[in-house]
């Protein structure tokens, strides 16, 4: 028998895990871009080239989509608590690796693994609301670990700047290293396991792949994935390649550079926050809707302004300003839905979403580089090329008009049956 209760008497630690859930969202995206503001001096520091620099980033993002497909099935079966510890615990491991690396080489490969080991946090994370929560209520929590999700890469650059105005770039990965004890301790001390053995995937590796597949062979969730995975795409393509952008063309220091990174991580708290507090009320098709609009009306307008050559620090700022914007409501949308539409595979769910995430985004981050040109000119043209696909994506595939993900009116948002979300530890 289902008895309904409230999910806060079963889990009297809700706010402590959000909170640790928060932080192992944030800090892969941190150790994905926190060294931007020190690109420069790592190149001097490796005597290779700025592209060479940007392959470290296409590195943690390979590893981040990479450890989020694998991860993500694979909690299904064996839980999640362990799998988040290993995570933690390899991350800072991986982070020190990288303040010590004595070649670009060494650094690559250490950024790789540091990504795949990071990715446990942010897959698992998505998982583990999807076991404790349902309808609006998921909605919301998502919406949280959303917006310090996508927050996190915009601010990220501003606490690198600040660290580079004490110390190197090898000091910003040994204060990864730390942060990552910290979420270790943490995940040990406040994160039970929220999938309990009855409601785990049985059959091994196939099953897994099986769940995967069937997954992808849904149109609006191939539509979905490549809506959120394409705005992301425009999102690192302008991380990479603003440091050059706002430093070397318009000439900012890198504190300067950190301070307007911080206004579009003010945009985009708004954004989330918008969101939150919309979710439940609007549908959240709608809401996906608007924000793709917003994402590709900025960029446009950014493209047209550079071709009749007004290119200019404010108008710049503004048009990234509306970009990252509508990506804070994009992502805790279309993370919603595809998490709702992949809801009798939450793991495997988590882990399609997490891979279409970084890896469009490690294809995009290295673009601005590989174009050439003036840096204002080939970041926008990667990040209108992004916004279109994911405007196409959106209207072909997704059809939000159909309502896939919405969730049901009377879903009780607060509550989970007793089956359901009883932890075990």
């Amino acid at each position: 028998m289902n008895v309904s209760i409230d999910s806060a008497t079963l889990w009297p630690g809700t706010g402590r895990l959000l909170i640790v859930l928060g932080g192992l969202s944030a800090v892969s995206p941190f150790a994905t871009d926190m060294y931007a503001p020190g690109f420069p001096e790592i190149v001097t520091s490796f005597r290779t080239s700025g592209a060479s620099v940007q392959l470290s980033l296409t590195a943690c993002l390979v590893g981040l989509a990479v450890g989020q497909v694998v991860l993500g099935p694979v909690s299904d079966a064996m839980g999640r608590r362990r799998l988040l510890l290993a995570g933690a615990g390899m991350f800072t491991v991986l982070s020190l690796v990288c303040a010590l690396a004595p070649s670009i080489a060494v650094f690559d490969i250490a950024r790789l693994l540091q990504g795949i080991a990071g990715s446990a946090g942010l897959v698992i994370g998505r998982a583990v609301i999807s076991d404790r929560f349902t309808g609006t209520h998921a909605a919301r929590q998502l919406s949280t670990l959303s917006v310090i999700g996508m927050t996190a890469p915009v601010l990220a650059p501003v606490v690198g700047g600040l660290i580079l105005g004490v110390g190197s770039w090898r000091l910003v990965f040994v204060t990864l290293a730390v942060t990552g004890l910290l979420l270790l301790t943490a995940v040990w001390a406040w994160v039970p396991e929220s999938l309990p053995a009855e409601r785990r995937r049985t059959g091994g590796l196939p099953a897994v792949l099986a769940a995967m597949g069937g997954l992808l062979r849904r149109r609006e969730m191939i539509g979905y994935l490549l809506v959120m995975g394409c705005g992301l795409a425009a999102l690192f393509a302008y991380i990479s390649g603003s440091p050059f952008v706002f430093q070397h063309t318009y000439g900012l220091s890198p504190t300067d550079y950190s301070l307007v990174f911080a206004a579009n991580a003010v945009g985009t708290v708004v954004a989330g926050a918008i969101f939150g507090r919309l979710a439940g009320r609007v549908r959240l098709n709608s809401l996906l809707v608007i924000g793709v609009l917003i994402t590709v009306t900025c960029v446009i307008t950014l493209m047209f302004l550079l071709a009749i050559g007004i290119s200019t620090l404010p108008t710049t700022w503004a048009c990234l300003f509306g970009l990252t914007f509508g990506f804070g409501i994009v992502l805790p949308a279309s993370t919603t839905v595809i998490l709702a539409v992949g809801g009798d595979a939450p793991g495997a769910a988590s882990g399609v979403l997490g891979g279409a995430q970084f890896v469009l985004g490690a294809a995009a981050a290295p673009l601005p580089g590989v174009l050439g040109g003036t840096p204002a000119v080939s970041m926008t043209v990667v990040l209108l090329g992004f916004a279109l696909l994911s405007a196409v994506a959106l209207i072909t595939l997704a059809r939000p008009w159909q309502g896939h993900g919405e969730p049901p009116a009377d879903t009780d948002s607060s509550s989970r049956s007793l089956s359901a979300a009883s932890p075990t530890s």
